[in-house]
């Protein structure tokens, strides 16, 4: 008789997604003071971020670079938009594209989130080399989490 325990791999301890998912909701609540005082939710902010480093895009490429479907992105640009941070507006050529366009208060809020990354390292504490291994192997798991989800259609996200 095997006396390995056929539910170990149903324990919570097994779980490598338990504490990515713990790490994940530490991660965003930790920014939250830094980002209440911008009047940004961490959705807000990454989106934010897109903008600050591209300027404009089209809504699709928004939601490609934050890893968001059409339905989480759509109400929080319109939030966004609502907050004067961006402006959307339809192609000329073809209505189906939808550009984001950073506006000079988007901008402007670039200059007070400078300091956020920094206060966030300081609240983690880990070494700069752990944090590099750490950023490779979790882009690692999404690339090869994506890549199969593409693979099946996106089935694997309904």
């Amino acid at each position: 008789m095997d006396r390995k325990d056929k539910y170990a791999a149903l324990k919570l301890k097994n779980q490598l997604c338990f504490p990515l998912y713990v790490c994940s909701k530490e991660v965003v609540k930790a920014y939250k003071p830094y980002l209440d005082e911008l009047g940004l939710t961490y959705t807000q902010y990454i989106t934010m971020m897109v903008l600050w480093e591209y300027k404009e895009l089209r809504v699709k490429e928004v939601g490609e670079k934050l890893f968001l479907d059409s339905s989480t992105l759509t109400p929080l640009l319109k939030r966004l938009e609502e907050k004067g941070c961006l402006t959307r507006r339809r192609s000329e050529t073809d209505e189906r594209d939808v550009f984001v366009t950073l506006t000079e208060a988007g901008e402007a809020l670039k200059e007070k989130a400078l300091t956020i990354p920094e206060k966030l390292a300081a609240c983690v504490e880990l070494e700069p080399d752990k944090a590099a291994g750490l950023y490779r192997a979790l882009y690692e798991i999404i690339g090869t989490l994506t890549k199969k989800s593409h693979e099946n259609g996106g089935a694997e996200n309904e």
